[in-house]
């Protein structure tokens, strides 16, 4: 029973040093089976195997369904199965991408509010939407703006200011 909860206090523990040292055992294999076993070597997939491996065959010894060898026999199928689910978890984990960050550029041609009035060549401030979210940004306009006016973004010379002009209707 000691070598069965060792086992998997063991994985537990590589599974732990898996999160601190990401990516151990990919670099020690590089090139050897190049795509053979890609993903199977990794730390979180051998540290699950080894956990469920040791616990599933404690608790087959405990519950004294089995002998010693069927206890490894049981702790090595629930080991297996752990290391395949963990395998196709960290799959799909890899596969989700996100969607493009927005970027700044994204604000030529957005409308907004004036949240600061604008004084003629001067600077004051607009309520813009980048990406779904309000941003608010320094605005300079060649004419007067007061608060709660439309405004189109006619240029972004930097990640803070814009450019403006008022909505004609």
């Amino acid at each position: 029973m000691a070598w069965f909860l060792g086992l998997g206090i063991t994985g537990v523990v590589l599974l732990a040093l898996s999160l601190v040292f990401d990516g151990l055992l990919e670099g020690v294999f590089d090139g050897v089976l190049d795509g053979v076993l890609e993903g199977w070597l990794s730390l979180p997939v051998v540290a699950g195997f080894v956990a469920m491996t040791g616990f599933g065959g404690a608790i087959a010894l405990g519950t004294g369904w089995t002998g010693p060898a069927g206890a490894a026999g049981v702790g090595a199928v629930a080991g297996v199965g752990a290391g395949w689910l963990t395998y196709r978890f960290g799959r799909a984990l890899m596969r989700d991408r996100t969607a493009v960050t927005p970027r700044t550029d994204d604000l030529l041609g957005t409308s907004g509010k004036v949240v600061t009035a604008i004084p003629a060549d001067g600077y004051g401030e607009v309520l813009l939407r980048l990406a779904g979210q309000p941003l608010k940004c320094a605005a300079r306009s060649t004419v007067l703006l007061a608060r709660g006016a439309e405004v189109w973004v006619e240029a972004v010379p930097t990640g803070t200011s814009v450019l403006v002009r008022p909505v004609d209707r």
